[in-house]
């Protein structure tokens, strides 16, 4: 199943419409509707280009978003292991103090 269609038969009425009136605004005195038809064909066509390259503008800079958002999760995911495993050498000195400090007291203070 194809994933895009290339129909360029389906224009939308809005852009046929604003092909015609640009056409008939700059439409000069003498100027047959056939050749009003192929101005308004012209519009009608740059029309289509522009926005086929605004989509294309708004599909790379959501890739280049989506590329930036994968690469800050994978530097957060890196930044919390290293965080992780970044001290542990704490909770075994905050043991062994504490032992020190209840042998001391046993050995002294008794």
């Amino acid at each position: 199943m194809a994933r895009y269609t290339n129909n360029r038969s389906e224009v939308s009425s809005k852009t046929k419409e604003d092909s015609i009136s640009a056409a008939k605004a700059t439409q000069k005195p003498g100027q047959t509707k056939e050749q009003t038809k192929l101005i308004a064909q012209g519009i009608q066509k740059g029309i289509e280009h522009y926005k086929k390259q605004q989509k294309s503008k708004v599909r790379d800079l959501d890739k280049q978003l989506k590329k930036a958002r994968h690469l800050s999760a994978e530097k957060e995911v890196e930044t919390e292991v290293v965080i992780r495993y970044q001290l542990p050498w704490l909770p075994w000195s905050l043991l062994g103090i504490s032992w020190a400090i209840f042998i001391s007291y046993v050995l002294f203070y008794r």
